[in-house]
């Protein structure tokens, strides 16, 4: 696929999630960024803002197979991946694939699992295949994993460690929509709900394409040097106990790739870097304001510090 195809491509898939959700723009063209570059998002928010709905749309959209698992304390890492089941008839052992074999796998509520079973997605996520009892089995492109988590409760939970945040490329936020938005989605849902209804616009195939020519999108040296001062800063910043990551650059990076190619371009701009900036680095920062530093410091509000204070290339 050729790079200016990215942009219409996109753009249908855009307005077709927005029959859906509505009010939620940015949301939805970041979510189909991530996919683009390869990623994973993890969707902190409290219940009830449509992250399922969200992912659900999004396969839809794509002509693509979607499962949900529900994330539980019980819940085991062959529950996930799948399990080897042995026939007496054969005396053999067939493997029964879990959940995990999908294109689009909704992790709900994903810190209600112990740290055992989130260690499970982990190869998912990372290297697009699942290795069970010493055999690995690869996982169909494209392979993309939306995991949400509530970030008010914390009873029953056992919090993501960061090796695992890492893994995602974006998080995001649904928030509650505007009045008027809200206003539309209670007028969309009668007798049929707008998800049964809602029809591909384009095959995963298309996406999987998508996704290779997004990488031949230009970086030049000055945006790479602005990615690599933005994540310097990120480490050297007083306000952060731990920055981004070297996989975190990468993410950026690819990030911006994405976001050019559905803006029409096949270069990237200091201002997709910019757009990308906060959902790619705030999860990947610690702050110091546990030990009392500030304590209104968020990954967030310092990754809009660092934008603001890191100076942008002029071409």
């Amino acid at each position: 696929m050729q790079i200016q195809m990215i942009a219409p491509l996109a753009a249908r898939v855009e307005q077709n999630i927005e029959q859906v959700i509505f009010g939620k723009e940015k949301q939805i063209r970041l979510m189909l960024t991530a996919l683009l570059a390869g990623g994973h998002v993890l969707l902190d928010d409290i219940p009830g803002t449509g992250k399922t709905t969200l992912a659900r749309a999004l396969a839809r959209s794509i002509s693509a197979e979607a499962k949900r698992i529900q994330f539980t304390p019980d819940l085991l890492p062959n529950d996930i991946t799948g399990i080897n089941v042995y026939d007496p008839r054969s005396q053999t052992f067939t493997f029964r694939p879990g959940p995990i074999f999908s294109n689009i796998v909704i992790a709900d509520e994903l810190n209600r699992a112990t740290p055992r079973t989130q260690s499970a997605l982990l190869e998912c996520m990372g290297e697009r295949q699942v290795t069970v009892d010493g055999v690995t089995y690869p996982l169909e492109s494209p392979f993309f994993v939306v995991a949400t988590q509530n970030p008010l409760e914390s009873q029953g939970t056992f919090p993501l460690p960061e090796a695992q945040i890492d893994r995602f490329l974006m998080r995001l936020s649904l928030g509650y929509p505007e009045r008027e938005s809200e206003r539309a989605m209670l007028d969309g849902h009668g007798a049929v709900s707008p998800l049964a209804s809602l029809g591909a616009v384009c095959t995963k195939a298309e996406i999987t394409e998508a996704a290779a020519a997004v990488r031949q999108v230009v970086v030049s040296d000055k945006v790479k040097g602005y990615v690599l001062d933005l994540v310097a800063e990120s480490r050297a910043n007083a306000r952060v106990r731990l920055g981004v990551s070297p996989r975190g650059a990468l993410a950026l990076m690819n990030a911006a790739q994405a976001y050019a190619a559905i803006e029409g371009r096949d270069f990237v701009l200091p201002d997709d870097v910019k757009s990308v900036a906060v959902p790619v680095m705030a999860h990947r920062i610690i702050s110091r304001s546990q030990n009392a530093i500030r304590l209104t410091d968020t990954g967030e509000s310092i990754v809009e510090l660092i934008l603001d204070t890191v100076p942008a290339p002029i071409e």
